[in-house]
């Protein structure tokens, strides 16, 4: 309830929008797998609180979606609300003896949840997101040396889980070994050679370690990285900051320096004129194209 005494408005009457378009819009979600929870929470609450006999099969797919959201947002009182219709429809489901662990998870009871997965695990050893959400469980206590213990036995055994590379990656920068971190994006460039991400945050390994011959692969990638989709700006001013560097370094001869002065020099023109495109002139845009020209000025990059 309200301070005023009022009902806060239903999502169906603040958007005007019937069970039908709410229902669908929780479909669309879940097939670009988007994680906007507060979303899936308002509608998903008002879905399965008050139309969830009309939804038939679906109500299934959409209990297990919104608890998950739940999870996210702190509303363990959804989320049980969800995880108790899902037990009494499905009381042996390996899925929803998950779904009991992750919610445990989330209230931090990680002993009781790591019981749920063992148990999981031993009906089924090759169950691999129960022993995914095992190697959660040490991330979010910190312990991260036997994460990635962890996660290299599990990689042994499903070498091509993306999501698992791309897991211990991260854990290795956090831990700032970058070599073993560019070895897994390496994985994950060979299996998904158009994914613009994978190759930026590859290009950033490069870029953090350093050295020359790593200053050159960060600039390849950072510009492959453009390449796969011009509009990635973290690219675009990663490839500005490593052909700065290049150019800056006593190493290089004549030709490398003018080459990548020309480089840096197309990529701060490209930052520019992103920024104009993007504000149109807005105050914020003139405060943004600012900064960017005093950073490009500093770098003694002359714009085009």
């Amino acid at each position: 309830m309200l301070s005023n005494g009022k009902k806060m408005a239903s999502v169906s009457d603040m958007y005007d929008v019937g069970w039908e378009e709410m229902r669908d819009k929780l479909r669309k979600w879940r097939e670009d797998n988007c994680r906007n929870s507060e979303q899936i929470v308002d509608v998903g609450d008002e879905l399965i609180s008050e139309h969830s006999s009309k939804l038939g099969d679906d109500v299934w797919i959409i209990y297990e979606q919104v608890m998950i959201a739940a999870l996210d947002c702190s509303r363990d009182d959804l989320a049980l609300t969800c995880l108790q219709e899902l037990r009494k429809q499905f009381p042996d489901s390996h899925r929803v003896k998950r779904l009991s662990g992750m919610r445990l998870e989330a209230l931090e009871r990680y002993d009781e949840a790591n019981k749920h997965y063992d148990a999981i695990l031993q009906d089924d050893p090759t169950n691999t997101a129960a022993r995914k959400r095992k190697i959660s469980i040490l991330k979010a206590q910190g312990k991260s040396a036997e994460a990635i213990r962890e996660l290299n036995e599990y990689l042994e055994q499903f070498v091509g889980d993306q999501e698992a590379w791309h897991e211990l990656s991260e854990l290795y920068i956090n831990e700032h070994d970058y070599g073993k971190a560019a070895f897994c994006l390496e994985e994950l460039m060979m299996t998904n050679p158009h994914n613009h991400l994978y190759c930026e945050q590859y290009a950033e390994v490069k870029y953090t370690q350093g050295g020359l011959e790593n200053l050159e692969l960060s600039r390849k990638y950072f510009a492959q990285a453009l390449r796969l989709n011009n509009r990635n700006m973290r690219a675009l001013f990663g490839l500005y900051m490593s052909a700065s560097h290049i150019a800056a370094s006593p190493k290089v001869s004549a030709k490398v320096k003018k080459d990548n002065m020309k480089y840096a020099a197309w990529a701060a023109a490209q930052i520019n004129r992103a920024y104009k495109l993007a504000g149109h002139g807005t105050k914020e845009s003139k405060c943004s194209m600012k900064a960017v020209e005093e950073m490009l000025e500093s770098m003694q990059i002359t714009m085009s």
